[in-house]
């Protein structure tokens, strides 16, 4: 039932900054994933329902940020210090409860949006 859509993908060069967004229909815990081609979906971030909780992957950690817009019930993704390793599809992922690393933790995907990092 919960429909998310991400947002504000496009090309930036490296050590630029991207924010990315994802709009759901009901208040929930976010993740982001992204995915490369060839490669699995991997963990980016995620905040949790209640307390906001975030947590990150080591690769990003440091220079993403993750965070909620209350008014728009919105979650966003700050990406700064843009890496070419960084270029990927971003798929924002929501669960009503549990939230962990792995894609299987997760209930809710959005369609994706890309994210492309020039050298």
């Amino acid at each position: 039932q919960v429909q998310l859509v991400e947002s504000g993908g496009g090309l930036v060069q490296a050590g630029g900054s991207l924010r990315l967004s994802c709009a759901a229909s009901g208040r929930v815990a976010v993740a982001w994933f992204r995915q490369a081609p060839g490669k699995d979906r991997e963990y980016v971030a995620s905040i949790t329902r209640i307390i906001g909780r975030t947590s990150y992957s080591d690769s990003v950690k440091g220079r993403f940020s993750i965070s909620r817009d209350n008014e728009k019930n919105t979650v966003t993704l700050q990406m700064d210090s843009l890496k070419p390793d960084d270029t990927a599809v971003y798929y924002c992922a929501a669960a009503n409860t549990f939230s962990g690393t792995k894609v299987t933790d997760w209930d809710y995907w959005g369609q994706g949006t890309q994210v492309t990092v020039s050298s």
